[in-house]
This record gives structure tokens, sequence and C-alpha cells, in this order.
């Protein structure tokens, strides 16, 4: 099923992203676009495929398959956030801040 000339995610992206430009510009005759069009097709179900493969690897990989988003101090959080949350940290505002 997979197609030979795909391989592997990222470049199957890239081409799909440059497919995409070439049909926004509206400039192929109608063969070609669809032509273009069943490429990315194929190339956008190549990478929905890969998504679910790595999301069930995920789940298996994390206790019993619960997926919870990573704390704030790994998820790529600015330095200055980190530690939110704690006791004597500044929050910013809380809910008995908001004028109701």
């Amino acid at each position: 099923m997979d197609d030979p000339n795909i391989k592997d995610f990222e470049s199957a992206l890239a081409e799909l992203e440059t497919i995409v430009k070439t049909l926004e510009e509206g400039q192929l005759p109608l063969e070609q676009s669809l032509e273009r069009f069943e490429r990315g097709i194929a190339l956008s179900r190549f990478c929905h495929t890969r998504l679910d493969d790595a999301e069930r690897r995920i789940e298996l990989l994390t206790e019993q398959g619960d997926t919870r988003p990573a704390p704030a101090s790994i998820a790529g959080a600015p330095i200055a956030d980190r530690g939110a949350g704690e006791p004597g940290a500044d929050n910013g505002p809380s809910d008995d801040d908001v004028p109701f």
C-alpha cells in the first residue's frame, strides 16, 4: 500500500507543502493540477499513517497508555515560567483577581 517513492515522513511533508503552494498559485493546467492533487492525497495518507503509528508507540511507552501533556518545566516553557505553581512563585492573576 505504501508508495515506494515516498522515503520518509519529513520528505513527504516537504513535498506535500510544495504541492499545496503550487496548486494555490493556480498556474497549472487542469490535468497537471489533478495529478498533483492525487500525489498530495497519497502523501497526506502516508503522513497520517506515520503520525498514527507514532501516537500508538507513544501510548505504549507511557504509563498505562495515559497520555498527558508534558510539564511546563520540560515542554519548552521559558525559564522564567518554570516553577510556576510552586509556593511563593508569582503565578499571575488568580480567579480572585477577575472582577465579576
